[in-house]
């Protein structure tokens, strides 16, 4: 599932500044979603000749990451990340009859999932020259789910020289 929203701001005297909210769907624990097509595309559709675009993810369970789209480095990742942090684990944040703070009411335990993120990024930072996006041979963007099943949100910023002959937003 994905929707999408755009916030442009148009001022003459400004760097032209794309936001976009990216909805996902996730389906597991572990799960790796390369976000590279869709960012490329949001790049394009900008009309930012050079620049930088942002991603980053809205949730304290999840992460961003560039590394390359080989299914044996994803499986590896997995296993050393759920070493890292054992989804089996005894964590003090599941404790809910101790536990005060940031309760909800359908909270579960996912502890695993906040120590995992410790590890890694929660953005990304990448640079735009000539209207594209500057990656190399094997990296691609991923977003990655590191607690159960649900809807996510990643929020990307592109700003930058504009190019006219580039495509811009309607």
């Amino acid at each position: 599932m994905l929707r999408q929203t755009w916030m442009i701001e148009r001022n003459p005297a400004a760097m032209p500044i794309f936001h976009h909210a990216l909805h996902l769907q996730t389906t597991e624990c572990l799960q790796f979603i390369d976000l590279t097509e869709r960012i490329t595309e949001l790049v394009a559709a900008s009309g930012v000749a050079h620049g930088l675009i942002n991603i980053q993810t809205t949730h304290t369970t999840t992460a961003i990451m560039v590394n390359e789209h080989e299914p044996l480095l994803l499986e590896d990742l997995k296993r050393t990340l759920e070493r890292l942090a054992p989804r089996e684990a005894k964590y003090r944040h599941d404790e809910f009859d101790i536990r005060t703070a940031n309760l909800t009411p359908d909270e579960r335990p996912n502890g695993h999932a906040h120590c995992k993120a410790m590890f890694l990024r929660t953005s990304e930072t990448l640079n735009i020259v000539n209207g594209e996006l500057q990656l190399g041979r094997w990296q691609r963007i991923f977003f990655i789910e590191l607690d159960d099943a649900r809807e996510r949100t990643v929020s990307i910023t592109v700003m930058g020289q504009a190019n006219e002959s580039l495509a811009v937003l309607r």
